[in-house]
């Protein structure tokens, strides 16, 4: 316990210097400094208030173990520790969380990728079914989901589909939804009974300002096209479709949904910008593996990440050892609720593991 409250002095010691600088004269003139700051110690308060409650709460403890021995207080003290110390272990807890650092970009609002892979028509029907699935989920958090661009399946369902979520902390409950999702069912195609095997990939992307992401426009290129639709029809007869080209990293982003060129262009630069910062968070990861321990998985769209199995109501996700038998409860309704909690939980315990608090 010693080492831990030792661990909580820094924090506390860094607040009330923040506090002694907000006072002086020099920081109220600059209200950048200020600014800053103030932010910092906005981002301490709650840790700090947690690490005060242990604090006190331990060296009342101690005043109580003291007093065991004492005729006339003994009494009192034990009862006083069965109240205090099983609020110690919970408080720690809390307080593991709140040291760790935070993602910087959990708070955000996110692009979502899904895109049809091996397994042909089954693959596309699938990529429609969860994007039904986040929908629903997205309606039980409050979040607004608007459809950026969709590329329709020759049987139904989607090849490609691109949705701006936004809402509160929608990034920090999806982010490990990234990776490929395999599906085993019997498709409605399939007159032998035999379940087949197909898989699509999902990626969730924090959408970023121009302050986090500075693109020149010499380095993009734009190629202007005519829209076609499901089997290669002409959508209309202007070249309103837009493709941008980020010539340093060789991402591609093409937009076709909208009947305006205008409009297409500026879904394709919010969706290139967020694909050039997930590029180059990606390469930070990659040089930081206990980040990428966090991350619950790599986070590579190539890794699979979830099975769901039609047959036997079952979806299993790979990386926690998760197993639960209400598929069609969580296709149906979104209810990932339970998933991603457990995700959630498991990456907070690698961090804290990780930080070796």
């Amino acid at each position: 316990m010693t080492m831990f409250k030792e661990k909580l002095h820094p924090f506390i010691d860094r607040y009330n210097r923040l506090s002694e600088l907000l006072s002086t004269q020099e920081i109220a003139s600059d209200i950048q400094k200020m600014t800053e700051l103030m932010r910092e110690q906005s981002s301490l308060s709650a840790l700090v208030a947690k690490a005060t409650e242990y604090l006190d709460i331990s060296d009342a403890i101690e005043e109580n173990k003291e007093l065991l021995g004492d005729p006339e207080l003994g009494d009192l003290a034990k009862e006083e520790l069965g109240i205090l110390e099983p609020k110690l272990p919970l408080i720690e807890e809390e307080i593991k969380i709140l040291m760790l650092p935070k993602d910087k970009n959990d708070d955000k609002n996110i692009f979502l990728e899904l895109r049809a892979g091996t397994g042909g028509d089954e693959s596309a029907l699938f990529v429609a079914d969860i994007f039904k699935m986040y929908l629903r989920f997205a309606e039980q958090m409050g979040w607004k989901v608007e459809l950026v661009s969709s590329s329709e399946g020759t049987a139904g369902g989607y090849k490609e589909i691109i949705a701006q979520i936004k809402g509160e902390s929608v990034y920090s409950q999806l982010k490990f939804e990234a990776g490929t999702h395999r599906v085993q069912r019997v498709p409605d195609t399939e007159t032998q009974g035999r379940i087949h095997t197909s898989a699509i990939t999902v990626a969730v992307i924090p959408e970023v300002d121009d302050v986090e992401i500075n693109i020149k426009p010499n380095e993009i290129k734009m190629d202007v096209y005519r829209s076609s639709g499901c089997g290669g029809q002409s959508v209309n007869t202007t070249d309103s479709a837009v493709r941008l080209t980020h010539i340093p990293t060789g991402i591609v982003v093409a937009i076709q949904d909208e009947k305006s060129q205008h409009k297409n262009r500026d879904k394709a630069m919010k969706v290139l910008k967020a694909r050039v910062y997930e590029a180059q968070l990606n390469a930070q990861l990659e040089e930081t593996s206990a980040q990428r321990k966090i991350q619950v998985g790599s986070g590579d769209r190539s890794e699979k990440i979830r099975t769901y199995n039609y047959p036997q109501n079952r979806l299993t996700d790979h990386r926690i050892g998760l197993t639960l038998y209400s598929l069609e409860d969580i296709m149906t309704n979104g209810n990932l609720k339970p998933v991603i909690d457990q995700l959630i939980a498991h990456a907070l315990a690698e961090a804290i593991k990780e930080a070796g608090l």
